[in-house]
C-alpha cells in the first residue's frame, strides 16, 4: 500500500483533467452532495445569469473585485 506522500506524488503526475476529477471525487467524500441544496444553488445561479443577461445587474470584472479586496486587507 502506498503512503499518503507516495499517493500524492503519483496523483501530481496525472493529466490536469484527471487531477481535477480526482480532487472532485475526494472532496465529495468529505462533503457529500445534497440534491436539495444543489437544486437551490442551480436556481440561484440561473436567476443571477438571467439578471446579467437582461441587464438588471452589471457584472464587475474579476480584476476589479480582487483590487478592492486587496485594498481592504492592506489597511
Amino acid at each position: 500500500m502506498l503512503t499518503t506522500q507516495e499517493l500524492l506524488h503519483e496523483a501530481e503526475t496525472l493529466p490536469v483533467e484527471d487531477r481535477a476529477s480526482l480532487a472532485d471525487s475526494l472532496l465529495k467524500t468529505l462533503n457529500a452532495p445534497d440534491p436539495q441544496i444543489d437544486k437551490q444553488w442551480i436556481t440561484v445561479a440561473q436567476r443571477r445569469l438571467n439578471e446579467i443577461k437582461t441587464g438588471k445587474v452589471k457584472a464587475i470584472p474579476g480584476k476589479e473585485v480582487f483590487k478592492k479586496i486587496q485594498k481592504r486587507f492592506e489597511k
